[in-house]
């Protein structure tokens, strides 16, 4: 188990949220690929789970007010309703203001055309004021469901929707974040698609209350590296690069 987490990683308390998550990531074997997204993001913000003070801001949030107060690996969204899948984020952020959804992506969004899928379910009257363009959003994917070639557009609708309503259990104000890699071995014309589909897709949902932003793991280790970051911070971030070259 040790070779799978970085030093400083609470390895026991990573373990704990990936089963209980029930995705199978570490029985598997999954977790243990080259490629596998799980252990960059579990990696990228377990080393936080018992530091979360020292968890760097993220680019284009820097309005929103920090430190963080808790950091989670593997946090569930869940819809209003009882029965049902929910969905599952890759972290949580909580500061004094904030829910901070994480959704991570390393090779995900270079491997397939994407095509989405949003059951009724999802029609219910139940997200709360200031949703509209996620529901038009919502409406316009079930239109034309291979809109996004890179980008899992269906996906990130589920995930606004379940943030909407933990926000309001929280009290909190609601955030998706999409934290995303550009792998060396991904051509540079996917990564700029990939980029332009994100613009796209932020443009379309601005304004509503769950709110949606962006960045790269690479600018986001950035922020770890620069000199006011403490020592350890910025020796993680090398360590980070290093083993998953996000």
């Amino acid at each position: 188990m040790s070779e799978l987490f970085l030093p400083g990683v609470p390895a026991d308390l990573v373990r704990l949220s990936l089963d209980r998550a029930g995705g199978n990531e570490l029985a598997s074997g999954k977790f243990a690929s080259p490629e596998s997204s799980a252990a960059l993001a579990a990696n990228g913000f377990g080393w936080f789970i018992e530091r979360p003070s020292l968890l760097p801001a993220f680019p284009g949030l820097d309005d929103i007010e920090w430190p963080a107060a808790s950091v989670e690996i593997e946090r569930q969204m869940r819809f209003p309703w009882q029965g049902g899948r929910h969905p599952w984020l890759d972290a949580a952020v909580v500061t004094g203001t904030h829910l901070i959804g994480v959704e991570s992506k390393r090779f995900e969004p270079f491997r397939d055309q994407k095509q989405a899928v949003l059951a009724q379910a999802y029609d219910r009257d139940v997200w709360g004021e200031t949703m509209e363009p996620w529901l038009v959003m919502r409406d316009a994917l079930r239109e034309d469901p291979l809109s996004y070639r890179y980008l899992d557009a269906a996906q990130l609708v589920k995930h606004a929707f379940g943030l909407s309503t933990e926000a309001r259990r929280v009290n909190r104000a609601p955030v998706l974040l999409y934290l995303y890699a550009e792998p060396p071995s991904v051509p540079a014309s996917a990564c700029s698609g990939h980029r332009a589909e994100i613009e796209n897709f932020s443009a379309a949902v601005r304004g509503a209350r769950v709110r949606f932003a962006a960045t790269s793991w690479a600018d986001w280790l950035d922020r770890f590296a620069v000199a006011t970051a403490p020592p350890a911070v910025r020796a993680y971030a090398e360590a980070l690069r290093l083993k998953f070259q996000p």
